[in-house]
């Protein structure tokens, strides 16, 4: 890789191997605010979201999921009851701080036995090929410096017959865009400021997700990577999307 190769970092052009360290600054500085700001930011529709997510999974009794960019463990607790002492969920994230909250959460709701935490970069996950039965990556994919070869490394570690589902800001339709806009690029610093004292992650967190692949492009991504029945479900008028794929 030529050491002149840029990214974006919302809508700044930054070197490609300083992304992950700016990026790893947003989320620990937000980490203790974030599910405060996530219910705020969505008034609480981030829960309809991922319950969507859950129900799209068909996780079931005895499984193994890996939860990317896992966070505050919002998904990786519910994923803990489905699968069962059987089970095994790994909630992964690359910043520290985000797990160590999540392994806060998680505690603090009584989940423990049947979920792994580790520190994983999405690009070159550490585990074996074949590995799980589902991957969720929700709300994190646009974080990633290279997705091509994060989608890569998800494909390795899926088994046969497993699902991708990535839960993700996506491109609203024409109606919602400029009120979207408003919001984002006004309300959102300014939630930020006031509640998490810092206006400027919540404006890369509104930059980045004008900058991730709409709807169609993160599609064809997937099938690039190898996953097959590709499909995409558009929530809140486009303004997330869950897309779906299978590893066959």
């Amino acid at each position: 890789m030529a050491d002149n190769k840029t990214t974006h970092f919302g809508y700044q052009d930054v070197p490609w191997k300083e992304k992950q360290r700016k990026v790893a600054g947003v989320f620990h500085s937000v980490a203790q605010k974030y599910d405060v700001m996530n219910d705020l930011m969505s008034m609480g529709i981030h829960r309809v979201w991922k319950r969507f997510t859950i129900e799209l999974s068909g996780v079931h009794r005895g499984q193994r999921v890996l939860d990317i960019a896992g966070g505050t463990g919002d998904l990786a607790a519910k994923f803990a009851r489905l699968v069962g002492e059987e089970g095994e969920v790994v909630l992964a994230d690359i910043n520290d701080s985000m797990l160590k909250v999540g392994r806060d959460n998680l505690a603090n709701k009584g989940v423990v036995g049947n979920v792994q935490y580790v520190q994983a970069n999405a690009e070159c996950l550490p585990f074996p090929d074949n590995h799980f039965d589902c991957i969720t990556i929700a709300f994190g994919l646009r974080n990633v410096t290279d997705k091509d070869k994060a989608l890569q490394s998800m494909f390795r570690v899926l088994k046969p017959g497993g699902k991708l589902l990535v839960l993700e800001f996506s491109k609203p339709n024409k109606m919602l865009a400029p009120a979207y806009d408003i919001y984002s690029f006004k309300l959102l610093p300014l939630m930020g400021k006031l509640v998490a004292n810092d206006a400027e992650s919540y404006r890369y967190l509104a930059e980045s997700i004008r900058m991730h692949p709409d709807q169609e492009t993160l599609k064809d991504m997937m099938q690039t990577a190898g996953f097959s029945q590709c499909e995409y479900f558009n929530l809140t008028g486009g303004i997330v999307a869950l897309h779906r794929g299978y590893k066959q």
